[in-house]
């Protein structure tokens, strides 16, 4: 015997109310996100009061904020729905085309703009009613991927960040480095020297988070003066339009950030290590059929990708 509760003795209709009281902070809004009238929401607020012995939700002037418990149960009750929802939403034999299943997966702009958009398009043509959510994801995102990809699908993020998870390998990238075009220093090109004594705008810059290729020249014995960190591979390049400053982007998002921001594209002069880029998932997922389609469609799209990656420019 388990001194634990039997979850035959829960009402799992309080999971659904839990997670929008806790998201919403109210009674009024969670009752208003539920459809449910709010003495019926305050009734389950009672109910979860006394199973957890504790308020959840205390008044402070005119509104409410979460205790200390409501906190830590804020960090769990929208993984547990979600995992419950795909239990129920199981299939014996699962019909792409009639599916209306919704993929989350968690990555970059860099990531989604390039293989996210390839996946969309491809989705949409073998499956009509599938969508996908992509969400970018963070250093607290990444810390947590076994336990974040628990309710998520997925997560795209190069070699070198996890471990001890499945993954599928997807295609291969290289850096190439962005200025402005009219820079006065880089007329005849890109030295090792520019590269220590000019400004740059770094995408990541932490212990935890950081890019293989701005760590690769500290390993060089660069010290880079960074003016401003952007955590943005898209973005970055209206930091670079009309300074001195430099920067390493992907070659594959190269293109689109130029056309955005109207920078120059240059090769890197040194040797920079290529860009491995995988789909990780929670092995919870090994067996899910639709899971497996999901991954087949990546690496549908990452040889598409490969195939029409754009050159490094000199």
């Amino acid at each position: 015997m388990t001194d634990q509760p039997s979850l035959a003795r829960l009402d799992l209709n309080l999971l659904v109310s839990l997670d929008a009281l806790l998201s919403e902070c109210s009674v009024t809004r969670a009752a208003q996100r539920l459809h449910l009238s709010q003495p019926a929401l305050s009734a389950s607020l009672s109910r979860l009061r006394t199973h957890f012995g504790d308020p959840l939700l205390a008044r402070r002037g005119n509104s409410y904020e979460l205790t200390p418990l409501a906190i830590r149960l804020s960090e769990h009750t929208t993984t547990a729905l979600e995992a419950a929802r795909r239990v129920f939403e199981s299939e014996a034999t699962w019909d792409p085309s009639r599916s209306t299943r919704e993929f989350s997966v968690y990555g970059s702009d860099y990531a989604f703009a390039t293989i996210g958009t390839r996946v969309s398009g491809l989705a949409r043509v073998r499956a009509p009613g599938v969508r996908f959510r992509f969400m970018l994801h963070n250093p607290t995102v990444v810390a947590d991927a076994a336990g974040r990809l628990r309710s998520a699908d997925a997560m795209l993020i190069p070699h070198g960040f996890l471990t001890e998870l499945p993954y599928d390998d997807l295609w291969q990238d290289d850096w190439v480095l962005i200025a402005d075009p009219d820079h006065p220093d880089l007329a005849d090109g890109v030295t090792m020297e520019h590269l220590g004594r000019l400004p740059w705008v770094f995408t990541y810059q932490s212990r935890e988070a950081f890019t293989s290729a701005n760590r690769q020249l500290q390993q060089l014995g660069l010290e880079p003066h960074v003016d401003a960190v952007v955590e943005s591979f898209l973005a970055i390049g209206h930091f670079i339009t009309g300074s001195e400053r430099l920067a390493l982007v992907q070659a594959a998002v190269a293109p689109a950030i130029q056309r955005a921001a109207g920078v120059a594209v240059h090769r890197v002069p040194f040797d920079a290590t290529p860009i491995h880029n995988a789909l990780w998932w929670n092995p919870v997922h090994n067996r899910d059929p639709e899971h497996l389609w999901m991954r087949e469609l990546f690496q549908d799209a990452a040889a598409d990708l490969a195939d029409s990656a754009p050159p490094s420019r000199s």
